[in-house]
């Protein structure tokens, strides 16, 4: 806007500037300086309010977008502040989940143990009773053999030297 003006001016100081002659060199010193006031004044009232506006409206946008970023900025402190919030929420969140899932470790390591000890000793119990079965079959079996033999002896002479060989032999 202001080079327009400056231009406006220069064209004008062209446009009404006399011839330069010499001989109206004092005179038209008044004359001029009368042109030029009515010039600036002319120009003074044609641009006076429009230039005022531009400026006052300027400077509102100016203020208005400076609002805006102050708003911008508190909202972004504000949201600053709830992360902040929450990431310290969160870390206590892990904290106690840490701390939780140690004793929810202990608890279920202790009762996993306990099981096993518990099925240790069903499978002692298990494989006691399974080698008194075993050992009783096999002198189930022992007997059933020796009473096999002493029956198919029966018809010779039985007698308690003959018995304890039988016995002797299987045994050892």
């Amino acid at each position: 806007m202001s080079r327009i003006l400056v231009f406006m001016l220069m064209i004008s100081t062209y446009a009404l500037a006399s011839s330069g002659s010499a001989e109206n060199a004092g005179t038209d010193i008044v004359q001029r300086t009368v042109n030029f006031l009515l010039f600036a004044g002319l120009i003074w009232y044609l641009i006076a309010e429009p230039v005022k506006n531009y400026f006052a409206s300027r400077s509102q946008g100016i203020a208005d977008e400076m609002k805006k970023v102050q708003d911008k900025l508190r909202e972004t402190a504000a949201l600053k502040k709830d992360a902040l919030a929450k990431i310290a929420s969160a870390e206590k969140f892990a904290q106690n989940l840490t701390v939780s899932s140690k004793k929810e470790n202990k608890i279920i390591n202790d009762s996993i143990m306990s099981q096993c000890d518990v099925d240790v000793e069903i499978m002692i119990k298990q494989q006691a009773v399974l080698i008194e079965y075993e050992q009783r079959k096999m002198v189930r079996s022992v007997v059933e053999e020796i009473l096999k033999e002493v029956l198919s002896q029966s018809d010779e002479s039985f007698d308690k030297e003959a018995m304890a060989n039988v016995i002797l032999k299987k045994v050892a």
